[in-house]
């Protein structure tokens, strides 16, 4: 019998949210003590924990949630464990994946950087800004990477696939005020070369490089999995990814369920 590991993080209160972008919010507006039946409210934005970014969410007539087919976010795939080579505020390179797996044509991919241990509710190492501010991201040569092997879909265990210098995380986060970007840039710099590193590595021209270059091409992914996605089974080897969304009508991102699929 097949086996089904979870790859989603819990969605809840405490999870952390995307920079500018209004939290999960819950409440009960029906009790059975007094109404017979218990109903909850949520007010959120679709891109808070595990969930789908859509084309839509970056191209204006770009393909919404209810219109992309299922065999794009159910099928064969292959989890590659990056954890042992990923710190903070590191790129990974097609190079690194296909050291440690082979990844095929039309595949889903999901990257396993070992980053959603920081998030709350993965574990005893809740960190939230070495979370938000300081994950993983694509070197630039992902992008052609991805589009040579014809993939639809692929995933990652972090709050966004793009660097935080090529996020507002990197580039004006709190500037003026907190300085999160100026933080940021620091570590940058002194891990990349200096400015002239940093800007050789993430150019203006390459905000939201993955965002940008790939859902132009229907190619387009899940953030924020987790779950089980440190176990054992699942390191470097091929099994059936499922990344449903609900049916959002119009919807430029929705929450989905992750699971990997071992028989």
């Amino acid at each position: 019998m097949p086996k089904l590991f979870d790859l989603s993080q819990g969605l809840g209160t405490n999870t952390s949210f995307w920079p500018y972008y209004p939290p999960f919010e819950v409440k009960y507006f029906k009790r059975k003590v007094e109404h017979g039946v218990n109903a909850q409210y949520i007010s959120t934005s679709n891109h808070i924990g595990t969930h789908l970014d859509a084309p839509r969410h970056f191209i204006t007539n770009g393909m919404t949630v209810d219109k992309i087919p299922l065999e794009w976010v159910y099928g064969p795939g292959v989890i590659v464990n990056l954890s042992d080579v990923m710190d903070d505020l590191d790129v990974y390179t097609p190079e690194m994946i296909e050291k440690r797996a082979k990844v095929e044509n039309g595949d889903i991919l999901v990257l396993h950087t070992g980053w959603h241990r920081f998030q709350f509710g993965e574990g005893d190492l809740a960190d939230e800004e070495r979370y938000l501010h300081r994950h993983p991201g694509a070197h630039p040569d992902m992008v052609q990477f991805l589009l040579d092997k014809k993939i639809k879909l692929w995933a990652v265990d972090v709050v966004s696939t793009d660097h935080p210098m090529d996020l507002p995380i990197g580039r004006f986060l709190g500037k003026g005020t907190f300085g999160h970007c100026d933080r940021v840039r620091k570590l940058c710099e002194k891990k990349f070369g200096g400015p002239e590193g940093v800007a050789k590595l993430f150019p203006e021209e390459d905000y939201q490089l993955t965002h940008n270059a790939l859902f132009k091409h229907n190619c387009f992914h899940a953030e924020n999995l987790g779950g089980q996605i440190s176990a054992p089974e699942l390191q470097n080897r091929r099994c059936t990814i499922s990344c449903v969304p609900w049916k959002f009508i119009d919807g430029e991102a929705a929450f989905c369920r992750a699971m990997a699929i071992v028989d």
